[in-house]
């Protein structure tokens, strides 16, 4: 008769689904899917770029390859949202003491700044 416990010889945690999930991921984030998917990303820009393919569609199959490796960034996004702090973290100022070492080797500032004015003129209306 068959028993519906586990056998000896396979260790505990080790599922058949587990196993096949994990080797898809490999197969779908491996260095040949990798390879495949920078020439395929690099076809469709050729492509869009000559007017063979839709804008649209060049920019479904850039986003998918984009959303493809990175899923688990996202995932890990979404989760880190979803069951994270809620609080925000407001940054804490350092002791002036602790910086005192810090500021005394720092060269002086100069007196004129070309980046602090706006960049572009203002007109001005007469």
């Amino acid at each position: 008769m068959y028993s519906s416990a586990q056998s000896l010889t396979d260790p505990p945690g080790s599922s058949v689904i587990a196993s096949g999930v994990a080797w898809v991921e490999g197969a779908a984030l491996g260095s040949v899917a990798t390879a495949i998917a920078i020439i395929a990303v690099a076809a469709i820009g050729l492509l869009m770029l000559s007017g063979r393919l839709d804008l649209r569609r060049g920019i479904t199959v850039i986003f998918g390859c984009f959303l493809l490796f990175g899923a688990s960034g996202i995932a890990a996004a979404l989760t880190g949202l979803a069951g994270g702090d809620t609080q925000v973290r407001q940054p804490t100022t350092p002791d002036p003491g602790q910086l005192s070492g810090h500021l005394s080797s720092a060269a002086p500032p100069t007196a004129y700044d070309p980046y602090a004015g706006a960049s572009v003129p203002v007109r001005r209306r007469r």
